[in-house]
């Protein structure tokens, strides 16, 4: 077993004591912290609120491993801070407040991060599941250019692949991707690089 394999196990196993808590974040450190109150999937959209689905096991084990992966990065370069959903990053109160799957905040930027995050991460993940192919790639996506997040990425399952888009000019352009095999690159996060094996390379698993 490879080093980062052997962290990846120790990652998914911790995740999921973690996850009998109510509400969790990640940093570097592999801090926690825990809110008073249950899970809320609700997210503003355009005005609108919009409750999601829990996710299934296969979106929640490849966000474990995607989570890890930039967390045994950071314990070296210590940028700044990684957390996950479910936690609500309010870009505009009332309008838009919407929970990436996963999302990155750079040290310098932590000043949004309070109750909740109040202002525009530096880079934000959304994995696409069944029925959410639409919210994530086009009106998630819509959004997070709007409020110029400097980077965005999808994770579709189904196709083993992963997209980086990279704020340019007006909008977003394709930074990074691959689909089946092969790396994918950040921008922001400096030096990160994810070998899709790595993500999707042993599930045999049909989601419920």
């Amino acid at each position: 077993m490879t080093e980062i394999s052997e962290a990846i196990s120790n990652a998914i196993a911790l995740v999921q004591q973690l996850l009998k808590h109510n509400s969790l974040c990640l940093n570097y450190h592999m801090e926690t912290q825990v809110s008073d109150t249950d899970f809320d999937l609700t997210e503003i959209i355009n005005g609108v609120e919009v409750m999601g689905p829990s996710p299934f096991g296969r979106h929640q084990a490849i966000s474990m491993r995607i989570v890890d992966i930039i967390l045994y990065h950071l314990r070296s370069k210590r940028t700044g801070n990684l957390y996950f959903s479910p936690l609500d990053v309010i870009l505009k109160e009332g309008v838009q407040k919407l929970q990436p799957d996963i999302l990155f905040i750079r040290k310098e930027n932590m000043g949004i991060f309070q109750d909740y995050i109040r202002g525009v991460p530096d880079m934000v993940c959304e994995i696409v599941s069944k029925g959410s192919v639409t919210k994530d790639t086009v009106t998630k996506k819509k959004i997070y250019e709007q409020f110029r997040v400097a980077e965005y990425w999808i994770v579709i399952p189904e196709l083993e692949t992963i997209e980086v888009f990279c704020i340019e000019g007006d909008g977003y352009e394709v930074f990074s991707l691959a689909e089946g095999e092969g790396v994918v690159r950040s921008r922001v996060i400096e030096g990160l690089e994810i070998n899709i094996k790595d993500v999707f390379g042993d599930f045999h698993f049909q989601e419920v």
